[in-house]
């Protein structure tokens, strides 16, 4: 009885906001458009159902005293000869509970204020849309039992924050700037992609119970070698990094301001910024296997850290200053994650989402406020002094000015020594390829000399 409750209860937390976007992404495909109260409900429906769900699930976990409910979906793909599948598993732990809840909790907050921050857009339907790619997402992401399920629900968030920041597609610099997000995305979903193929090899499946082993989070331990255990999390590391904007990552935040203020709040202040953070608390058996690797998630969290309030005080537009703030904290979370400190980090989490969520949402009436509050006391307020230190040379502190103001030129760093090459390899794979085809093309077909070529390349593209 207790087992089919579980079930049923798990399913709807899953299914309510798949609810939302086939409602929303059929009504779209059939070109009828939903009215904006239309959609308000929808939402607001799919939101109190997966939270209602996900209280009963957890009210019945502390009343039986479990702690751990996988629900299987099933198979969808098996491969038996090279021993590899793909079955879609959710699991309600001490982890995924709370991150479930949080997720339906500030969504259904931003979709109440993006009603109205919204209203009359022309791109209020296309919100909405990629609004609930992005709750699937998360839900997914947060349940996952399995590292194939956590990277499905990974690459619908990362897909619609992208199209989120290039969300004004007549303007130049939002299309731009999603294209950036999108190219450091790629390379956090290549080393993921590598650390699912290797956790294949060495547990025989993706399952986070055999990574682990006996024991519910956050109890359990690595069940591979300590070396493979660094190899594998230096692979997650890599992907938490570009999810969550660590260090060298840490160009794209600020160019993710270009996007509407819900989207901005929801993904880089409150939920997406924290899904690296959430990854490593879900494999964090692999730190304990490997102290190497611990201190590099340490080093990785405090030197971002360092860097965001460094860069957060130079910065001219308020959404820009929360970004960096952000990483400040992403970063102490993640020492806090390479420390072993599980539920400090986990409740720093929840605690950071909820107060980001609510600065970047009063992000577009903070200078009215400001002026309304200098005209009711009737003076301009107050600003301290800037207190140089003693201990250090002012060429010292120029350049820890200068290595803030342009964000120790992560942009180009990123662009010359990763972006350019993986580009020059695709051109050159382009033009032997084309080179091959139109090889191959003579051969069969010698009769004929002057063949249309296709129209452009990526080169010209590019």
């Amino acid at each position: 009885m207790l087992e089919t409750a579980f079930h049923w209860l798990g399913v709807a937390v899953v299914t309510s906001p798949l609810v939302l976007l086939v409602s929303l992404g059929l009504a779209s495909l059939f070109g009828c458009l939903l009215q904006e109260k239309t959609i308000a409900r929808l939402t607001q429906f799919s939101i109190v159902s997966g939270l209602a769900a996900s209280l009963a699930i957890l009210a019945l976990m502390l009343q039986s005293g479990v702690r751990n409910v996988p629900i299987e979906i099933g198979n969808w793909v098996s491969l038996p000869d090279e021993g590899f599948h793909f079955h879609l598993k959710f699991v309600f732990d001490r982890l995924s509970v709370p991150f479930t809840m949080l997720s339906f909790i500030l969504c259904g907050t931003v979709g109440a204020f993006t009603n109205n921050y919204l209203h009359r857009e022309r791109g209020y339907n296309r919100f909405f849309m990629l609004y609930a790619i992005f709750l699937v997402g998360m839900v997914v992401s947060s349940l996952a039992g399995t590292i194939e399920t956590l990277f499905f629900g990974w690459e619908l968030v990362g897909l619609s924050s992208a199209l989120l920041v290039a969300y004004f597609h007549d303007r130049r610099n939002p299309v731009q700037n999603g294209q950036h997000v999108w190219v450091v995305y790629r390379i956090a979903d290549a080393a993921f992609l590598i650390a699912a193929l290797a956790l294949h090899h060495l547990t025989g499946a993706g399952d986070f119970d055999k990574l682990v082993g006996t024991g519910a989070w956050p109890e359990g331990h690595a069940s591979i070698e300590a070396s493979h255990a660094l190899y594998v999390g230096l692979l997650l590391l890599i992907a938490a990094a570009g999810k969550s904007a660590l260090l060298p990552f840490s160009g794209w935040l600020p160019r993710a301001m270009e996007g509407p203020t819900p989207s901005s709040a929801i993904f880089y202040g409150a939920l997406s910024v924290h899904l690296g953070a959430y990854l490593l608390l879900r494999v964090s058996a692999l730190l304990e296997a490997s102290m190497v690797l611990s201190g590099l998630v340490i080093a990785v969290g405090l030197v971002s850290a360092i860097f965001g309030a460094l860069t957060a005080r130079v910065q001219t537009d308020i959404k820009s200053a929360l970004a960096f703030a952000s990483l400040t904290q992403v970063g102490i979370i993640v020492a806090e994650i390479g420390f072993g400190l599980r539920y400090i980090a986990l409740i720093h989490i929840i605690g950071h989402a909820c107060l980001r969520t609510l600065q970047l949402l009063r992000a577009p009436t903070l200078l009215h406020d400001y002026n309304g509050f200098e005209n009711a006391i009737g003076s301009h307020l107050s600003v301290s002094p800037i207190r140089r230190s003693r201990w250090t040379s002012p060429q010292f502190q120029n350049g820890v000015y200068a290595i803030a103001i342009y964000q120790a030129f992560l942009d180009e760093v990123l662009k010359t020594f990763v972006a350019r090459p993986f580009l020059r390899i695709f051109q050159w794979c382009d033009r032997a390829e084309r080179r091959w085809t139109s090889f191959l093309s003579r051969d069969e077909h010698p009769i004929v000399k002057d063949e249309p070529t296709h129209p452009g390349s990526l080169e010209e593209f590019v």
